[in-house]
């Protein structure tokens, strides 16, 4: 396996076979940290940030925003380093929009999504200044519509400002890759649908709101997506609703986003995704959009997450047992698993790795690497070639960065694992490893816990 096809750019193998990553060695990081071990490049990732802001100004003649998508992998850390190279932040939760807070975001560029957002969620929305509220669905528009009116009254902070909104749409287009990460289809829990009129009655609900501006329209078709076809055709379905609605309405479009999406090779087989290709085409379809539908252009919002935080991020894993069934497979067992990387097991997808101390040696046999919990569908990788692989060699799987450590649980009581940043020889914990006292911290029985209730009291 060639180092740089999928590890990240500071990634390099010595000529004793040890990997190092940001100038530090992995298995002096996992002697020192632990493992399961998560092992972010900060060069990688400032590089993806900046390939995105700088294809945007090349490409799109307008304004533009590249707003990073949470759900990928966040936390403080990296938050601030979004701030330092500029970016907008995508949150789609009340937890992902305290976070961002806590770490001093500012809030006025923060788009809040979501399909099914509290009143809570929304209350922190406005209360905290939000940029831009994504409206889903119907309801939320309602409820919106009543929390910022309520805002409105002389009394409460803000008054006379209007609430800046988007609305999510569903055009209906098929993203070519897995079912789960469909979200832009008819048959979804997201976004009004363009068809029967859905899209249109909403729009016109916002326009006549007295507390809410319509400023944008949104869409997300899904994610991890290598052709460049339907999200030019979820722009354009996006510009021919707003010509419409223009002349129909007198709707004014300030601001577009097509969302995110765009894919990452995470195998060797898998195609090539070049940054720089998807913002090109995005960009091209919206200033024809423009033209034929006869629109000014408007603010070009891109939502990318996994594609800058997936190819930083390395999991770090140590092999535990060897088990070789004469004639039919041999399982190597490390010490994380679908606790700390589920999907494998929820989406099939196709890892690769590397023995991170003995890179150089000779591809010996075919294994499949398993996890340590109790299913029977706890893998990480079916059949890979690797050097003979012993208890306490180390396994380093790359393209790590994305929907890992955002989907890790405490299954079989795990410890979710430990974050380290890697920079110029340097290694920064930003997330310490769970202890085992976290995992009864919440508990009812934990001395941290001492309430008592009676029942009716409640």
């Amino acid at each position: 396996m060639m180092i740089g096809d999928l590890f990240p750019i500071t990634a390099h193998v010595d000529p004793e076979g040890y990997l190092w990553l940001g100038g530090c060695r992995a298995d002096v990081l996992a002697r020192e940290f632990g493992t399961p071990l998560y092992v972010f490049d900060e060069a990688t990732l400032r590089e993806r940030c900046r390939r995105y802001k700088a294809a945007l100004a090349a490409h799109y003649p307008g304004p533009s925003q590249v707003a990073y998508a949470s759900k990928a992998y966040l936390c403080l850390a990296l938050v601030r380093l979004l701030a330092e190279e500029g970016l907008g932040l995508d949150v789609v939760s009340g937890g992902e929009l305290y976070l961002a807070r806590q770490a001093g975001f500012p809030l006025a560029a923060v788009h809040f999504h979501g399909n099914n957002k509290s009143a809570a969620e929304l209350e922190m929305a406005l209360d905290w200044g939000v940029g831009r509220i994504v409206v889903d669905n119907a309801h939320e528009l309602a409820l919106l519509e009543r929390l910022a009116g309520e805002r409105a009254r002389p009394e409460r902070s803000r008054r006379g400002r209007r609430l800046a909104i988007w609305l999510r749409l569903s055009p209906d287009i098929d993203l070519h890759t897995h079912t789960y990460n469909k979200t832009g289809l008819a048959d979804s829990k997201f976004g009004f649908p363009l068809a029967e009129g859905l899209a249109e009655q909403a729009l016109q609900a916002a326009l006549a709101s007295p507390h809410l501006e319509l400023v944008g329209l949104h869409t997300h078709l899904g994610s991890q997506a290598f052709e460049t076809e339907p999200f030019t055709a979820a722009v354009e379905a996006l510009l021919a609703f707003a010509g419409e609605m223009g002349r129909k309405h007198g709707f004014r479009l300030q601001e577009l986003s097509p969302g995110g999406g765009w894919g990452v090779p995470y195998h060797q087989d898998d195609p090539p995704a070049q940054i720089e290709e998807y913002v090109r085409a995005v960009s091209l379809a919206t200033v024809e959009g423009c033209v034929r539908h006869g629109l000014p252009l408007p603010r070009l919002i891109l939502e990318p997450g996994r594609s800058i935080v997936g190819p930083a991020g390395i999991a770090l894993y140590t092999v535990g047992v060897r088990k070789t069934i004469p004639g039919v497979r041999t399982y190597v067992s490390v010490d994380g698993g679908m606790a700390d990387n589920i999907r494998p097991a929820l989406y099939g997808v196709r890892y690769t790795a590397l023995a991170a101390t003995k890179a150089h040696q000779p591809v010996e046999e075919v294994v499949t690497v398993v996890g340590k919990y109790c299913e029977s569908g706890d893998w990480l990788i079916r059949d890979i070639r690797l050097p003979k692989l012993e208890p306490g060699d180390l396994l380093a799987m790359p393209v790590a960065g994305a929907y890992h450590l955002p989907m890790a649980s405490n299954y079989n009581l795990a410890l979710r694992p430990a974050v380290v940043w890697v920079k110029d020889g340097r290694a920064r914990l930003v997330q310490r490893r769970e202890s085992y006292e976290d995992l009864v911290a919440r508990d009812a029985m934990s001395p941290l816990l001492e309430q008592t209730y009676t029942f009716g009291s409640i």
